[in-house]
């Protein structure tokens, strides 16, 4: 969660979550960085219109985890 809280993206609202449960708030709509995030082969939920969720399971790895930031970086950071 730290990591997500470190993107510097106009598009963030908030970051918040619990345990493995992130969501990020977004100032727009989700769907088209939902789509993004599948094109790098990340799967994230909508919660509402404008929250990535992102419900990983118990046993990521920390290589996952930095991939999965990584792209949700590259994603939010350059929206098209």
């Amino acid at each position: 969660m730290e990591r997500l809280e470190e993107i510097n993206a106009p598009v963030i609202k908030e970051v918040r979550g619990r345990g493995l449960l992130i969501g990020v708030e977004l100032r727009t709509r989700v769907a088209p960085f939902l789509k993004a995030l599948q094109a790098e082969g990340v799967l994230a939920l909508p919660a509402g219109l404008n929250v990535l969720r992102f419900l990983p399971p118990a046993i990521i790895t920390r290589e996952q985890i930095d991939r999965v930031v990584e792209a949700t970086a590259r994603v939010l950071a350059n929206p098209s």
